[in-house]
């Protein structure tokens, strides 16, 4: 895996960006700092920067939206790729999704 490939969480006033690769390669990455900024208040998470992803993107959002509702807080994703929505409906997961 390549630097430039890693990617980054940025978290600000209740948005969460996610920058880079979401993949197999990757995801262990992002569980461990979403659980960080999984705290607090609601939250939105924008996937507009994704450079890459494959079902582990989806894996992640499902992990997080599982955190989220345990801990009270409401989540929503919004700018999937077209990549990813298509997974989603793959998988049926879209109504476990906010």
């Amino acid at each position: 895996m390549h630097m430039a490939d890693s990617p980054v969480i940025e978290a600000s006033e209740g948005c969460v960006r996610v920058r880079g690769a979401v993949t197999l390669e990757t995801v262990q990455v992002l569980l461990a700092q979403g659980h960080k900024v999984l705290e607090g208040s609601d939250v939105r998470v924008d996937l507009s920067a994704v450079s890459e992803a494959d079902s582990s993107a989806v894996a992640l959002m499902l992990a997080w939206a599982r955190d989220a509702a345990a801990r009270g807080i409401h989540i929503s994703f919004e700018n999937c790729s077209e990549n990813v929505r298509t997974l989603i409906g793959l998988y049926d997961v879209g109504e476990l999704l906010p």
